[in-house]
């Protein structure tokens, strides 16, 4: 995934400029009738589509399958009939689907099953062989990440030439495509990496992504069984089996772009929402949430006659799910001067989440005593957001940038993000509970990634509360006659995000 990253340009560095305070930044806009016009009512009746589209269509809407080509269809003939200048943006992309869950056993000298998971984008197919564990496996594991296994080649004892041979490789330090490309480039046939051992990393390996195809079957194991294989291999050789059963092919989907027709192009803002599911399920909170919130917004703007001083670009992603794909493409498909008119990114991704938590993105890195910040005007985002719950007399709280939405291109091209999500596969804290109500050690969304990620996965209080702070913010931000900075004087208090920082790109753990 560290490669696909790098393929965009304008790579953020730590000394650039930041404006002044946010309040003096942002002009104070008057949102009410906006806000109104935007209703659970109005949003909930896109979600319906949207489950019908999956029910029609195999139960998902994931990019690829005709489920997504619906998707598409139906919210560029309601941007049309809005009154936007819709563009379809096709592209093609490496489609994944594990038709057959991983396997691993060892067979000799003990026969044992692992459990396994493969990664994304693993090669398809079956291997017996010895196992080599790398030259730099650290055992035991380290209290903090520290771990360089099959980051060089030169980690990896040159593979047999004429008996198939199973990599092992540890979790840490660089991306998991490095290790496997390193792997294969010394000859494995197949590889298997465990989890470092450190706190928060010993459980299995799963949830990961290689960025692109790779062609030998690569699976992840917990760190308590990594161990075990690493020491049968100290005592004599071991012999294992690894099975993946996977699709890796190339196929077209495509972006949504709906530009307003008043506003200026030379300052446009892209309001964005992944359109796409995962193949498990209809992916109603995620993202028809956010699809649903940016699409009654656009449609509620043109209805009110709102006259945006920004061009406002809303944006509906495809391919997100397979590693921010979508809005990678658009943000590398820009020339150098198309780039430069982007006033911002907003980004919206599941806003309906059941156990919800009501997370602003954290553009200027406070949070965490050493959080990163998005780039210049990315606190100002921060702050209409803020500013805003408190004003409703509501809790808010931060979520870090680390590269999980399709904020990362922006992020990586210089340009300010922000928006909102509201939880998905983490545990809501005992604070968060008290602050935001819902079940306190429950999952923000329980149906994350899941068939059951369905019209009945949705909080409407979230869709509320969060669908009339997009409003505002997109609002706001469109009609701003400020703009964020007032001279571009003042250093950043905080080093900025790169893509080197980012842990995730898309859903899947790169590192």
């Amino acid at each position: 995934m560290q490669a696909r990253a790098l393929l965009v340009t304008g790579v953020v560095v730590a000394a650039m400029l930041v404006p002044v305070t946010a309040a003096s930044a942002v002009d104070d806009v008057n949102t009410n009738k906006l806000r109104k016009s935007v209703t659970v009512s109005g949003i909930l009746a896109h979600e319906r589509v949207l489950q019908r589209i999956a029910n029609n269509n195999g139960g998902t809407r994931a990019s690829g399958t005709p489920g997504y080509a619906a998707s598409a269809d139906y919210v560029k003939k309601q941007l049309k009939v809005a009154g936007y200048k819709v563009t379809e943006q096709t592209f093609e992309f490496p489609f994944y689907q594990e038709v057959t869950p991983a396997t691993l056993s060892q067979l000799s000298p003990t026969p044992t099953p692992y459990e396994s998971a493969s990664l994304q984008y693993s090669g398809s197919g079956s291997v017996t062989g010895t196992v080599v564990p790398t030259t730099n496996v650290v055992i035991p594991a380290t209290q903090t990440p520290s771990s360089a296994s099959g980051c060089a080649v030169a980690d990896f004892v040159p593979a047999s030439a004429t008996a198939p041979q199973v990599a092992l490789i540890q979790r840490g330090t660089c991306n998991f495509a490095d290790k496997v490309a390193n792997a294969i480039a010394a000859g494995y046939d197949a590889a298997v990496i465990f989890n470092e051992g450190n706190p928060g990393r010993t459980e299995l390996l799963s949830g990961v992504t290689l960025g692109g195809p790779v062609s030998i079957p690569v699976v992840g194991v917990s760190y308590a069984d990594g161990e075990a294989l690493y020491a049968a291999t100290l005592l004599g050789p071991v012999s294992v089996a690894v099975g993946t059963d996977i699709i890796n092919e190339t196929r077209t989907t495509t972006n949504i772009i709906a530009d307003s027709p008043k506003g200026n192009p030379e300052k446009a803002m892209v309001v964005g929402a992944h359109l796409d599911s995962v193949l498990e399920g209809p992916g109603i909170n995620d993202n028809g949430s956010g699809t649903s919130v940016i699409l009654e917004t656009a449609i509620q703007m043109q209805n009110l006659k709102i006259r945006p001083r920004q061009q406002v670009r809303f944006a509906f992603w495809g391919a997100e799910e397979t590693g921010l794909l979508g809005s990678t493409h658009y943000v590398n498909s820009l020339s150098d001067g198309q780039l430069s008119t982007i006033y911002a990114n907003l980004n919206f991704d599941m806003l309906g989440s059941p156990n919800y938590v009501r997370f602003v993105y954290d553009g200027d890195g406070s949070a965490d005593p050493n959080g990163l910040a998005g780039p210049p005007g990315s606190a100002q985002i921060e702050s209409v957001f803020n500013d805003y719950f408190a004003a409703q007399g509501l809790a808010s709280a931060p979520t870090a940038f680390d590269g999980r939405s399709d904020y990362g291109p922006f992020i990586a091209a210089g340009i300010p993000a922000g928006g909102l999500f509201s939880g998905a596969e983490g545990l809501k804290t005992a604070e968060e509970a008290l602050n935001h109500g819902g079940t306190a050690g429950a999952p923000y969304d329980a149906c994350y990634h899941q068939e059951c990620d369905n019209a009945s996965n949705l909080s409407t209080a979230a869709l509320n509360e969060l669908g009339d702070a997009a409003a505002h913010a997109v609002m706001t931000l469109a009609t701003s006659k400020s703009g964020f900075f007032e001279d571009g004087s003042r250093r950043a208090s905080r080093p900025e995000i790169s893509v080197d920082d980012f842990v995730y790109w898309g859903s899947g753990l790169i590192r």
